[in-house]
């Protein structure tokens, strides 16, 4: 597989990643979606402390081929943004699970990083995006 998809994070189907530290999940886009958006030239963070929802728009991607939403994983309260990625937003291309994640949220209910998928399972769905 050409993508670098890595255990230890969980993936939602828009193709944001979620790892857990305590009660915090770390949130970030996964290398499959970087590599579909291409350069990334700006991204639009949350402010710390907002409220965000799985599957809802969470922060603004912009790319030179498109503008994406950054989906929340789960519901929480964003405790951390990158800032770096203000200044170097291109960290997301380079690095995407490890300097390029983008904020981190208290976990409201563990129970959702259950419903998210594990390596196996994302591999699976990214091999039928790329079928689509």
């Amino acid at each position: 597989m050409k993508y670098n998809i890595i255990d230890g994070v969980k993936y939602t189907k828009k193709h944001e990643w979620a790892r857990q530290e305590g009660d915090i999940a770390v949130v970030g886009l996964s290398d499959y979606a970087q590599d579909k958006l291409g350069e990334i030239v700006f991204v639009e963070l949350p402010d710390v402390g907002t409220q965000v929802e799985a599957g809802k728009g969470s922060a603004v991607i912009e790319s030179v081929k498109a503008v994406a939403d950054l989906y929340a994983p789960v519901d929480g309260t964003v405790t951390e943004i990158n800032e770096e990625l203000l200044d170097q937003p291109e960290v997301i291309n380079s690095d995407p699970y490890g300097e390029g994640w983008v904020y981190k949220v208290e976990i409201k209910d563990e129970g959702q990083m259950n419903d998210l998928m594990d390596k196996p399972a994302y591999e699976k769905f990214v091999v039928e995006e790329d079928e689509k």
